[in-house]
Protein backbone atom coordinates (compact mmCIF):
# COMPACT_ATOMS: atom_id res chain seq x y z
CA UNK A 1 0.00 0.00 0.00
CA UNK A 2 2.69 2.16 0.83
CA UNK A 3 4.42 1.51 -2.53
CA UNK A 4 1.28 2.37 -3.99
CA UNK A 5 0.95 5.47 -2.34
CA UNK A 6 4.71 6.46 -3.10
CA UNK A 7 4.26 5.82 -6.97
CA UNK A 8 1.33 7.88 -7.29
CA UNK A 9 3.27 10.83 -5.79
CA UNK A 10 5.76 10.34 -8.08
CA UNK A 11 3.62 10.35 -11.36
CA UNK A 12 1.43 13.38 -10.54
CA UNK A 13 1.70 15.66 -13.00
CA UNK A 14 1.25 19.12 -12.42
CA UNK A 15 -0.17 21.84 -14.80
CA UNK A 16 2.42 24.26 -16.79
CA UNK A 17 2.48 26.48 -19.92
CA UNK A 18 4.46 25.89 -22.84
CA UNK A 19 4.72 28.45 -25.63
CA UNK A 20 4.25 26.92 -29.37
CA UNK A 21 5.69 29.82 -31.58
CA UNK A 22 5.59 32.09 -32.47
CA UNK A 23 8.53 30.51 -34.58
CA UNK A 24 7.32 26.85 -34.63
CA UNK A 25 7.19 25.24 -38.09
CA UNK A 26 3.71 23.88 -37.34
CA UNK A 27 1.80 27.47 -36.81
CA UNK A 28 2.20 27.62 -40.47
CA UNK A 29 3.83 31.46 -40.25
CA UNK A 30 4.21 33.87 -37.31
CA UNK A 31 1.94 32.91 -34.54
CA UNK A 32 1.87 31.73 -31.06
CA UNK A 33 0.52 29.63 -29.23
CA UNK A 34 -0.02 29.64 -24.92
CA UNK A 35 -0.93 25.56 -24.32
CA UNK A 36 -2.00 25.08 -20.72
CA UNK A 37 -0.78 21.27 -19.86
CA UNK A 38 -1.32 18.84 -17.42
CA UNK A 39 1.59 16.23 -18.03
CA UNK A 40 0.36 15.94 -21.56
CA UNK A 41 -2.51 16.54 -21.53
CA UNK A 42 -4.04 20.33 -23.29
CA UNK A 43 -6.22 21.74 -20.83
CA UNK A 44 -6.22 25.36 -23.06
CA UNK A 45 -4.87 26.42 -26.27
CA UNK A 46 -4.44 30.65 -26.49
CA UNK A 47 -3.60 32.16 -29.47
CA UNK A 48 -1.79 35.26 -29.17
CA UNK A 49 -1.70 37.18 -32.42
CA UNK A 50 0.06 40.40 -33.68
CA UNK A 51 3.39 38.87 -34.96
CA UNK A 52 2.55 39.75 -38.60
CA UNK A 53 -0.24 42.54 -38.02
CA UNK A 54 -0.06 45.44 -40.52
CA UNK A 55 -3.22 47.84 -40.83
CA UNK A 56 -4.24 46.34 -43.88
CA UNK A 57 -7.88 47.79 -42.76
CA UNK A 58 -6.71 51.17 -42.03
CA UNK A 59 -4.83 50.97 -44.85
CA UNK A 60 -7.58 50.59 -47.06
CA UNK A 61 -9.24 53.54 -45.60
CA UNK A 62 -6.62 55.59 -46.97
CA UNK A 63 -6.87 54.15 -50.86
CA UNK A 64 -9.09 54.55 -52.75
CA UNK A 65 -11.29 51.64 -53.95
CA UNK A 66 -8.91 50.53 -56.98
CA UNK A 67 -6.20 50.42 -54.94
CA UNK A 68 -7.34 48.20 -52.14
CA UNK A 69 -7.87 45.32 -54.34
CA UNK A 70 -3.82 45.10 -54.06
CA UNK A 71 -3.91 45.12 -50.64
CA UNK A 72 -6.61 42.12 -50.44
CA UNK A 73 -3.48 39.74 -51.90
CA UNK A 74 -1.63 39.81 -48.89
CA UNK A 75 -4.40 38.70 -46.57
CA UNK A 76 -5.40 34.99 -47.36
CA UNK A 77 -2.27 34.89 -49.98
CA UNK A 78 -3.64 31.20 -51.07
CA UNK A 79 -6.99 33.29 -51.55
CA UNK A 80 -5.49 36.30 -53.79
CA UNK A 81 -8.17 36.13 -56.11
CA UNK A 82 -11.25 35.39 -54.26
CA UNK A 83 -10.44 38.16 -52.12
CA UNK A 84 -9.78 40.94 -54.61
CA UNK A 85 -12.91 39.42 -56.35
CA UNK A 86 -14.82 40.69 -53.15
CA UNK A 87 -13.82 44.28 -53.21
CA UNK A 88 -14.82 44.32 -56.85
CA UNK A 89 -18.05 42.74 -56.69
CA UNK A 90 -19.06 45.18 -53.96
CA UNK A 91 -18.09 48.10 -55.81
CA UNK A 92 -20.10 47.01 -58.52
CA UNK A 93 -22.94 46.18 -56.68
CA UNK A 94 -22.85 49.52 -54.81
CA UNK A 95 -22.71 51.65 -58.37
CA UNK A 96 -25.10 48.91 -59.99
CA UNK A 97 -21.99 48.19 -62.91
CA UNK A 98 -23.10 45.01 -64.72
CA UNK A 99 -20.44 42.72 -66.42
CA UNK A 100 -20.54 40.84 -69.15
CA UNK A 101 -20.77 36.70 -68.59
CA UNK A 102 -17.81 36.50 -69.94
CA UNK A 103 -16.05 38.48 -67.11
CA UNK A 104 -18.45 36.53 -64.80
CA UNK A 105 -16.84 33.01 -65.79
CA UNK A 106 -13.37 34.41 -66.26
CA UNK A 107 -13.36 35.43 -62.57
CA UNK A 108 -15.12 31.92 -61.41
CA UNK A 109 -12.77 29.94 -63.60
CA UNK A 110 -9.98 31.97 -62.23
CA UNK A 111 -11.76 31.37 -58.23
CA UNK A 112 -11.94 27.89 -58.82
CA UNK A 113 -8.15 27.01 -60.55
CA UNK A 114 -7.01 29.22 -57.01
CA UNK A 115 -9.26 26.88 -54.86
CA UNK A 116 -7.75 24.03 -56.25
CA UNK A 117 -4.03 25.30 -56.14
CA UNK A 118 -4.76 25.99 -52.19
CA UNK A 119 -6.28 23.05 -51.54
CA UNK A 120 -2.74 21.34 -53.18
CA UNK A 121 -0.68 23.20 -51.09
CA UNK A 122 -2.85 22.50 -47.68
CA UNK A 123 -3.16 18.95 -48.97
CA UNK A 124 1.17 18.50 -49.52
CA UNK A 125 1.84 20.39 -45.40
CA UNK A 126 -1.19 18.73 -44.18
CA UNK A 127 0.94 15.23 -44.75
CA UNK A 128 4.36 16.99 -43.40
CA UNK A 129 2.17 17.82 -40.53
CA UNK A 130 1.41 14.22 -39.56
CA UNK A 131 5.11 12.89 -41.03
CA UNK A 132 4.30 12.03 -44.79
CA UNK A 133 7.14 14.23 -46.73
CA UNK A 134 5.99 13.12 -50.06
CA UNK A 135 2.83 14.26 -50.35
CA UNK A 136 4.81 17.75 -50.88
CA UNK A 137 6.70 16.68 -53.70
CA UNK A 138 3.27 15.76 -55.33
CA UNK A 139 1.03 18.79 -54.63
CA UNK A 140 3.48 20.95 -55.35
CA UNK A 141 3.85 19.05 -58.76
CA UNK A 142 0.52 19.85 -59.85
CA UNK A 143 -0.24 23.03 -58.39
CA UNK A 144 3.10 24.32 -60.72
CA UNK A 145 0.49 23.61 -63.28
CA UNK A 146 -2.12 25.82 -62.08
CA UNK A 147 0.78 28.54 -61.27
CA UNK A 148 1.53 28.25 -65.34
CA UNK A 149 -1.52 28.82 -66.14
CA UNK A 150 -1.81 32.15 -63.96
CA UNK A 151 0.91 33.41 -64.96
CA UNK A 152 0.50 33.07 -68.58
CA UNK A 153 -2.76 34.87 -67.87
CA UNK A 154 -1.93 37.84 -65.76
CA UNK A 155 1.99 37.47 -65.31
CA UNK A 156 1.67 36.66 -61.58
CA UNK A 157 1.69 33.00 -59.62
CA UNK A 158 0.25 34.08 -56.34
CA UNK A 159 -0.89 37.21 -55.41
CA UNK A 160 -2.36 37.94 -58.81
CA UNK A 161 -3.99 41.20 -58.30
CA UNK A 162 -6.16 40.28 -61.37
CA UNK A 163 -9.58 41.17 -60.64
CA UNK A 164 -10.34 45.51 -61.19
CA UNK A 165 -13.51 46.89 -60.28
CA UNK A 166 -15.68 46.07 -63.66
CA UNK A 167 -13.96 43.19 -64.74
CA UNK A 168 -10.47 41.85 -65.01
CA UNK A 169 -6.85 43.23 -65.81
CA UNK A 170 -6.19 41.25 -68.86
CA UNK A 171 -7.79 39.17 -71.17
CA UNK A 172 -7.75 35.37 -71.36
CA UNK A 173 -4.48 33.77 -73.14
CA UNK A 174 -5.15 32.29 -75.85
CA UNK A 175 -3.35 28.88 -74.29
CA UNK A 176 -5.63 29.27 -71.30
CA UNK A 177 -9.11 26.58 -72.13
CA UNK A 178 -6.15 24.02 -73.34
CA UNK A 179 -4.30 24.47 -70.39
CA UNK A 180 -7.13 24.20 -68.54
CA UNK A 181 -8.47 21.14 -70.21
CA UNK A 182 -4.91 19.68 -69.66
CA UNK A 183 -5.20 20.11 -66.07
CA UNK A 184 -8.09 18.44 -65.66
CA UNK A 185 -7.42 15.32 -67.13
CA UNK A 186 -4.40 15.31 -65.01
CA UNK A 187 -5.93 15.91 -61.50
CA UNK A 188 -8.39 13.37 -62.48
CA UNK A 189 -6.08 10.56 -62.64
CA UNK A 190 -3.94 12.28 -59.85
CA UNK A 191 -6.10 12.80 -56.81
CA UNK A 192 -7.21 9.02 -56.67
CA UNK A 193 -3.18 8.55 -55.96
CA UNK A 194 -3.32 11.25 -53.01
CA UNK A 195 -6.30 8.67 -51.71
CA UNK A 196 -4.49 5.93 -51.95
CA UNK A 197 -0.79 7.40 -50.81
CA UNK A 198 -2.14 9.57 -47.83
CA UNK A 199 -6.08 9.23 -47.64
CA UNK A 200 -6.31 5.73 -46.92
CA UNK A 201 -2.98 5.62 -45.12
CA UNK A 202 -3.55 3.82 -41.78
CA UNK A 203 -1.32 5.67 -39.74
CA UNK A 204 -3.17 8.98 -41.27
CA UNK A 205 -6.39 7.36 -40.22
CA UNK A 206 -5.11 6.51 -36.85
CA UNK A 207 -4.12 10.35 -36.83
CA UNK A 208 -7.35 11.79 -37.66
CA UNK A 209 -10.57 9.61 -37.33
CA UNK A 210 -11.44 10.86 -33.65
CA UNK A 211 -9.34 13.47 -33.32
CA UNK A 212 -10.15 16.86 -32.87
CA UNK A 213 -14.06 16.20 -32.67
CA UNK A 214 -16.18 18.93 -32.69
CA UNK A 215 -20.15 19.20 -33.67
CA UNK A 216 -22.18 20.78 -35.58
CA UNK A 217 -23.61 22.78 -33.10
CA UNK A 218 -20.65 23.89 -31.28
CA UNK A 219 -18.80 24.70 -35.28
CA UNK A 220 -21.90 26.91 -35.54
CA UNK A 221 -21.36 28.58 -32.26
CA UNK A 222 -17.97 29.06 -33.01
CA UNK A 223 -18.42 30.62 -36.09
CA UNK A 224 -16.61 28.12 -38.16
CA UNK A 225 -16.84 28.37 -41.91
CA UNK A 226 -15.41 26.87 -45.17
CA UNK A 227 -14.72 23.38 -44.99
CA UNK A 228 -13.41 23.73 -41.53
CA UNK A 229 -17.45 24.09 -40.72
CA UNK A 230 -18.46 21.93 -43.47
CA UNK A 231 -16.45 18.56 -41.80
CA UNK A 232 -19.29 19.19 -38.96
CA UNK A 233 -22.31 18.96 -41.04
CA UNK A 234 -22.70 22.96 -41.36
CA UNK A 235 -23.88 24.22 -44.63
CA UNK A 236 -22.14 27.55 -45.13
CA UNK A 237 -20.81 27.58 -48.60
CA UNK A 238 -21.53 31.06 -49.96
CA UNK A 239 -21.35 29.88 -53.30
CA UNK A 240 -24.69 28.26 -52.82
CA UNK A 241 -26.24 30.45 -50.08
CA UNK A 242 -25.60 33.83 -51.99
CA UNK A 243 -24.49 32.94 -55.64
CA UNK A 244 -22.16 36.26 -57.23
CA UNK A 245 -20.12 35.43 -60.72
CA UNK A 246 -21.16 32.73 -62.60
CA UNK A 247 -21.93 30.23 -59.70
CA UNK A 248 -25.48 30.22 -60.95
CA UNK A 249 -24.56 28.89 -64.27
CA UNK A 250 -23.03 26.05 -63.12
CA UNK A 251 -23.76 22.45 -61.11
CA UNK A 252 -22.00 21.51 -58.27
CA UNK A 253 -22.43 19.75 -54.77
CA UNK A 254 -21.69 21.28 -50.88
CA UNK A 255 -19.56 18.84 -49.68
CA UNK A 256 -21.36 18.15 -46.04
CA UNK A 257 -19.56 15.77 -43.89
CA UNK A 258 -21.13 14.68 -40.31
CA UNK A 259 -17.77 13.16 -39.08
CA UNK A 260 -17.02 16.29 -37.08
CA UNK A 261 -13.31 15.54 -36.32
CA UNK A 262 -10.37 16.10 -38.29
CA UNK A 263 -10.15 13.80 -40.91
CA UNK A 264 -14.04 14.40 -42.09
CA UNK A 265 -12.51 18.55 -42.59
CA UNK A 266 -9.58 16.87 -44.59
CA UNK A 267 -11.67 14.30 -46.51
CA UNK A 268 -14.18 17.96 -47.14
CA UNK A 269 -10.95 19.02 -49.34
CA UNK A 270 -10.55 16.43 -50.87
CA UNK A 271 -13.86 16.05 -52.42
CA UNK A 272 -13.98 19.73 -52.77
CA UNK A 273 -11.43 19.83 -55.50
CA UNK A 274 -13.56 17.23 -57.39
CA UNK A 275 -16.27 19.54 -57.88
CA UNK A 276 -13.89 22.81 -58.40
CA UNK A 277 -12.97 20.35 -61.44
CA UNK A 278 -16.37 19.62 -62.29
CA UNK A 279 -17.29 23.60 -62.58
CA UNK A 280 -14.36 23.96 -64.90
CA UNK A 281 -15.42 21.56 -67.08
CA UNK A 282 -18.69 23.36 -67.37
CA UNK A 283 -17.39 26.52 -67.73
CA UNK A 284 -13.85 25.71 -70.09
CA UNK A 285 -15.74 25.46 -73.49
CA UNK A 286 -18.37 27.97 -73.04
CA UNK A 287 -16.45 30.89 -72.02
CA UNK A 288 -18.71 33.75 -73.35
CA UNK A 289 -17.90 36.43 -76.10
CA UNK A 290 -18.04 39.73 -74.95
CA UNK A 291 -15.49 42.49 -72.73
CA UNK A 292 -13.07 41.21 -70.18
CA UNK A 293 -12.94 45.02 -68.36
CA UNK A 294 -15.69 47.55 -68.63
CA UNK A 295 -15.45 51.00 -68.46
CA UNK A 296 -15.15 52.83 -65.50
CA UNK A 297 -14.85 56.47 -63.96
CA UNK A 298 -11.42 57.32 -63.21
CA UNK A 299 -12.32 58.44 -59.40
CA UNK A 300 -14.74 56.16 -57.97
CA UNK A 301 -16.92 57.24 -54.87
CA UNK A 302 -19.65 54.71 -53.26
CA UNK A 303 -22.65 55.95 -52.23
CA UNK A 304 -23.60 56.99 -48.69
CA UNK A 305 -24.06 54.43 -46.57
CA UNK A 306 -23.16 50.48 -45.93
CA UNK A 307 -22.14 47.77 -48.18
CA UNK A 308 -21.20 44.17 -47.97
CA UNK A 309 -19.97 41.97 -49.78
CA UNK A 310 -19.47 37.82 -49.09
CA UNK A 311 -17.60 35.20 -51.18
CA UNK A 312 -16.20 32.06 -50.70
CA UNK A 313 -12.58 31.49 -50.60
CA UNK A 314 -10.38 28.53 -50.10
CA UNK A 315 -10.76 29.02 -46.35
CA UNK A 316 -14.56 29.45 -46.10
CA UNK A 317 -16.50 32.80 -45.88
CA UNK A 318 -14.86 35.87 -46.56
CA UNK A 319 -16.62 39.28 -46.01
CA UNK A 320 -15.74 42.61 -46.99
CA UNK A 321 -17.60 45.95 -45.00
CA UNK A 322 -17.58 49.32 -46.01
CA UNK A 323 -19.27 52.41 -44.99
CA UNK A 324 -19.14 54.95 -47.35
CA UNK A 325 -19.77 58.73 -46.80
CA UNK A 326 -19.52 59.63 -50.27
CA UNK A 327 -16.02 59.87 -50.67
CA UNK A 328 -13.07 58.25 -52.67
CA UNK A 329 -12.14 56.22 -49.84
CA UNK A 330 -13.93 53.63 -47.28
CA UNK A 331 -14.91 55.93 -44.37
CA UNK A 332 -14.50 52.57 -42.46
CA UNK A 333 -13.69 48.91 -43.84
CA UNK A 334 -13.80 45.72 -42.55
CA UNK A 335 -12.94 42.31 -43.42
CA UNK A 336 -14.27 39.28 -41.92
CA UNK A 337 -11.66 36.19 -42.55
CA UNK A 338 -12.74 32.87 -42.74
CA UNK A 339 -9.68 31.84 -40.85
CA UNK A 340 -10.22 34.16 -37.86
CA UNK A 341 -13.20 32.79 -37.36
CA UNK A 342 -12.15 28.90 -37.54
CA UNK A 343 -9.10 29.79 -35.04
CA UNK A 344 -11.70 30.27 -32.58
CA UNK A 345 -12.83 26.79 -32.86
CA UNK A 346 -9.42 25.09 -32.24
CA UNK A 347 -9.64 25.08 -28.70
CA UNK A 348 -12.86 23.00 -28.53
CA UNK A 349 -11.16 20.49 -31.02
CA UNK A 350 -8.22 20.42 -28.81
CA UNK A 351 -9.31 19.88 -25.55
CA UNK A 352 -8.20 16.65 -23.85
CA UNK A 353 -5.85 15.92 -26.70
CA UNK A 354 -2.34 15.79 -27.12
CA UNK A 355 0.46 18.06 -28.57
CA UNK A 356 0.69 16.26 -31.51
CA UNK A 357 -3.23 16.06 -32.20
CA UNK A 358 -3.21 20.11 -32.01
CA UNK A 359 -0.81 20.05 -34.72
CA UNK A 360 -3.08 17.62 -36.61
CA UNK A 361 -6.25 19.68 -35.43
CA UNK A 362 -4.48 23.02 -36.44
CA UNK A 363 -3.57 22.04 -40.01
CA UNK A 364 -7.06 20.55 -40.93
CA UNK A 365 -8.25 24.21 -40.24
CA UNK A 366 -6.05 25.31 -43.10
CA UNK A 367 -4.42 28.66 -41.64
CA UNK A 368 -2.94 31.53 -43.43
CA UNK A 369 -1.47 33.87 -40.46
CA UNK A 370 -1.98 36.87 -42.42
CA UNK A 371 -5.73 36.40 -42.92
CA UNK A 372 -5.90 36.44 -39.22
CA UNK A 373 -3.68 39.07 -37.77
CA UNK A 374 -4.83 41.87 -40.86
Amino acid sequence: MENKEFLADRIRTMEYHLNMGPQHPATHGVMRMILTLDGEEIKDVEPVLGYIHRSIEKMCERDTYKQIIHLTDRLDYLSAHMNGEAVALLVEKALGIEVSDRIRVIRTMIAELTRIASHLLWWGVMGMDTGALTTFMYAFRDREMINDIFEETCGARLTMNYNVIGGVRYDLHENFQKRVKEFIKHMKKKLPEFDRLLSDNVIFRKRTEGVGYISKEDAIAHGLNGPTGRGSGFSCDIRKIHPYSAYDMVEFDEILLNGGDSFSRYKVRILEMWESLRILEQLVDKIPEGEYRMKTKAVIKLPVGEHLQRVETARGDFGVYVISDGGKTPYRLKFRSPGFANLHGLNAMTKGEKIADLVVNFSTIDVVVPDIDR
